[in-house]
């Protein structure tokens, strides 16, 4: 495609974001079959009549020419570059190809205002979301999960909202890291109006992104389009808390569609918050507690979590003889050393080697009436018989 050729396909889609919504497949199907120049030349033109654009209800096919009737993407590409913004398409350097698996709901383009690259950006992505409402545990996950996403290199997605959303742009920023809002409105718009300084924040050191021309207002359907764009644009999608209709859950399922990993942080079993989170990990979501287990799922050969253990004891050491020696001893009172052997199942030259072992560990005492375990060791050893 010549340059002219390619300004004239970028106007075109420029154009087709201020006319057909997000995830809109009739449009989808139409860009694909006709390509964006000529679906726009079809929906301005007076003279092309509903058999030009098959498949929709001529009700329909009025509502987007009544749009395009009204839609100037110059001005929009203006006000776009006012803001500190700018508008890719497939085809341009920056686009996420990974938007492709969408197919005809992906989008028509993208708006998007920050510095940085929205492509490179988007090959580490993690999407960290869940509910508005929030309790303290869920922002805490959020924040935490989020911030270890940063320092290990990873750049956290979300949709900027309230409660997880939130959190888990502030995690990232905080610690230094990479955060991408995706919006429900136009990238120039701030909402919702208590995120001014955070959103400002991500558009000088992140970056916002949005199927919408600058501008434009948020609406509940919006809200719920725009996950699929999260859920493709990342490597996995994280639900910290989320209810049983929660939105979060539909970004999820996305991701699942899209063969995308797809994780969820549990709570209490008690909270309606976590009702979703759980029953998303009973069907193919992934249990995670950390960003090292997000990283160890999502990364590379050699991201792996840390190998999970309780704290060492001293008698962890102890080879196994030693150890069933120890066990054969009361948990109160001495033994004498044949009564150890045979409990310990061994001969009682071997437990006598074994008990002059423990005492110089301090696990054990001699008294006249045997062998019996020092305070310490007395504890342990109930502790051990009681979880037998």
């Amino acid at each position: 495609m010549t340059g002219d050729g390619r300004e004239a396909e970028r106007t075109a889609r420029a154009a087709l974001t201020r006319v057909i919504e997000p995830g809109d497949e009739h449009g989808g199907r139409w860009l694909r079959e006709f390509g964006a120049v000529e679906l726009w030349r079809r929906l301005r033109s007076a003279a092309a009549g509903p058999e030009a654009l098959s498949g929709a209800s001529r009700q329909r096919i009025g509502g987007y020419r009544l749009r395009a009737a009204t839609a100037d993407p110059d001005r929009d590409l203006t006000a776009a570059e006012g803001a500190g913004g700018r508008f890719i398409c497939p085809g341009d350097e920056e686009w996420p190809s990974q938007l492709d698996d969408l197919g005809d709901a992906g989008p028509l383009g993208l708006w998007v205002r920050g510095p940085s690259h929205l492509r490179i950006w988007a090959l580490r992505s993690v999407a960290v979301v869940g509910a508005r409402a929030c309790t303290a545990y869920g922002a805490h996950m959020a924040a935490s999960l989020s911030s270890g996403l940063a320092e290990r290199g990873w750049v956290v997605v979300s949709g900027a909202a309230f409660g997880i959303d939130g959190a888990a742009h502030r995690g990232a920023l905080a610690a230094g890291g990479a955060t991408i809002a995706v919006l429900a409105c136009g990238v120039d718009t701030v909402y919702p109006r208590g995120h001014t300084e955070l959103i400002g924040r991500i558009a000088e050191q992140g970056l916002l992104v949005s199927e919408l021309p600058p501008g434009d207002h948020p609406t509940r359907s919006r809200f719920i389009l725009r996950n699929r764009v999260i859920a493709a644009l990342t490597r996995g999608t994280v639900v910290v808390e989320a209810e049983y209709r929660s939105g979060s859950l539909a970004t999820a399922r996305h991701a699942l569609k899209l063969g995308r990993f797809t994780m969820g942080v549990p709570g209490p079993v008690t909270s309606g918050l976590s009702a979703g989170v759980h029953e998303l990990l009973r069907g193919e979501g992934v249990l995670v507690t950390d960003a090292a287990e997000v990283v160890e799922l999502v990364g590379g050969i050699g991201d792996l979590a840390p190998v999970r253990s309780g704290p060492l004891l001293a008698r962890d050491l102890l080879d196994p003889v030693a150890a069933r020696v120890l066990e054969a001893l009361p948990g109160r009172g001495a033994a004498e050393g044949r009564d150890i052997a045979r409990e310990a199942g061994t001969t009682a030259d071997e437990a006598l080697a074994r008990l002059y072992e423990l005492h110089s560990l301090g696990f054990v005492e001699r008294r006249s009436a045997g062998w019996q375990l020092v305070s310490g060791a007395t504890q342990t050893a109930d502790a051990r018989r009681g979880g037998a």
